[in-house]
């Protein structure tokens, strides 16, 4: 899928920006089961829901709750009647189990390193979990590949009739929030012109309309407790190959059109965002450009080693590999070491 690879462009960009904290240590190895650090052992078999080895005693935040798409679905897509499924290979064939998890990565996914980095186990899928309050502890996943900003589940309030209203709102307060999502709206719904929507809209008044309801979706959040919250901006979807193929892009340039759009939509949404911090007590609400990194990376793929950026990994036409996968990263015959920085490979 084409968002993988801006999975993995993110996934750089969380690496990069957060601190490691000086108790997490060989975050790679994977353990038996999510909770606290446990001893392994060569003879020991991972489980499909792996954490860190060492979580921090005192994390930095108590949960990690995450809403989006595609980008960080963790697998609850595995328990939907849908296509969009990641839960066969070549799909998390570079995780830590070498098995697909509903992650549409080769491995982990921008969430999982945030979890690590915060000093928490890899957070569950609300569909994967029993729906005891001790498997909701440490926080709960609620992306799911395919939603959008215009069309929501509404999922994540079921955590507070779960837990109880004073329960949720004392852990949801000192929570982290990590929302991407947006991804969808654009390349099932705007792109494709569903519904005729593109002469309904002209691109500007669609993002007012996309950032509008995201805005809501964040006071409700704020309702619900929440006060610490990272919203994740898009990334350069003119550049996926895709749209490479079916612009007819024949230099490997990104598609112009595309781009702008959506550098115009995270525009209003850095704006709304710093709008509603100032109005929203004792909140502090982050909004992340990934559109820019990812370009730099993209501009200058040779400074960070890599070989080709305008191939898929996978699949058939101009701009991509044969139909024999390839690791979701950049370059034709890359792959992500053990140590899941991105090295090419020959």
């Amino acid at each position: 899928m084409e968002v993988s690879l801006f999975v993995f462009l993110i996934s750089i960009l969380i690496f990069s920006t957060f601190p490691q904290p000086a108790a997490l240590r060989n975050p790679q190895d994977p353990v038996s089961s999510i909770g606290p650090a446990i001893p392994s052992s060569s003879s020991s078999t991972a489980s499909p829901n792996p954490a860190a080895r060492s979580v921090l005693q005192t994390p930095l935040a108590p949960a990690l709750f995450v809403i989006g798409d595609s980008s960080v679905d963790c697998g609850t897509n595995n328990f939907l009647g849908t296509l969009a499924r990641a839960d066969r290979l070549p799909y998390g064939r570079d995780f830590d189990t070498q098995q697909p998890t509903g992650r549409f990565s080769n491995g982990r996914i921008p969430v999982d390193y945030l979890a690590l980095r915060l000093g928490l186990p890899f957070v569950p899928s609300y569909l994967g979990q029993s729906g005891r309050v001790e498997d909701m502890i440490h926080g709960v996943n609620y992306a799911s590949a395919g939603a959008g900003i215009i069309f929501t589940s509404g999922s994540e309030l079921k955590f507070t009739r779960s837990m109880g209203e004073q329960a949720a709102a004392d852990l949801i307060s000192s929570s982290v929030f990590y929302i991407s999502i947006g991804i969808n709206d654009y390349i099932h719904y705007y792109l494709r012109n569903v519904s005729d929507v593109r002469n309904l809209y002209l691109p500007w008044t669609f993002n007012q309309f996309l950032a509008s309801l995201l805005r809501q979706q964040i006071k409700n959040l704020y309702n619900l407790n929440a006060r610490q919250m990272v919203v994740m901006g898009l990334p350069p979807i003119g550049c996926a190959p895709h749209y490479l193929w079916q612009y007819k892009s024949t230099d490997g340039e990104c598609i112009e059109e595309i781009n702008n759009m959506i550098v115009e939509l995270n525009f209003g949404m850095r704006y709304m965002i710093e709008e509603l911090s100032r109005k929203l007590r004792y909140s502090s609400i982050i909004f992340c450009d990934v559109f820019e990194s990812s370009m730099d990376i993209l501009n200058n793929h040779e400074r960070y080693g890599f070989n080709v950026t305008s191939e898929a990994c996978c699949g058939l036409g101009n701009s991509t590999l044969p139909t024999r996968s390839t690791p979701f990263s950049l370059t034709t015959y890359g792959t992500v070491c053990t140590q899941k920085r991105a090295i090419p490979r020959a």
